[in-house]
């Protein structure tokens, strides 16, 4: 087993196979986002913070759609930095720490309502932040960090 993944690394190469589940991870996010933009609904999970029972804000169906196109360009952005589709480059570096740094700032959060260092910690939403969410924006934010930092 082990011997196939050495393989597999020589073959692909770390930063392609890294910008491959990262891409993948923005890309399947990116669908979800226009999924619940058109009604879509997971009734088990909680994406949106609460107070009081109630959620913080209703997002549109143009922000919705808005934040999967950036989930979408992400994604891009993880496989032009990785050298998946183009060269990578200076710009595709700049563009990887700038995201870099959106997801481990959405990780650290806003002192409230997301993030490890939120306030509000008691309701569904905050358990599944603290889960699942900030784990996988440490997860993209230091892949997007590596990926720049190779690259510069």
């Amino acid at each position: 087993m082990l011997d196939k993944a050495k393989t597999l690394f020589k073959t692909i190469g770390m930063e392609k196979l890294l910008g491959l589940i990262t891409g993948s991870i923005l890309f399947f996010l990116s669908a979800l986002h226009v999924f619940w933009a058109f009604g879509g609904k997971l009734e088990s999970v909680t994406v949106i913070p609460e107070t009081n029972g109630k959620p913080t804000f209703v997002p549109s169906r143009g922000l919705t759609l808005l934040v999967a196109l950036a989930l979408f360009g992400f994604g891009t952005v993880a496989l032009w930095s990785s050298g998946n589709i183009f060269y990578p480059n200076k710009t595709s570096s700049i563009f990887s720490l700038l995201i870099s740094f959106i997801f481990l700032g959405r990780a650290i959060g806003d002192f409230r309502l997301v993030g490890y260092f939120k306030k509000i910690k008691n309701t569904k939403f905050a358990k599944y932040d603290y889960l699942l969410y900030s784990p996988v924006c440490i997860l993209l934010g230091t892949s997007y960090f590596y990926l720049g930092w190779r690259s510069f």
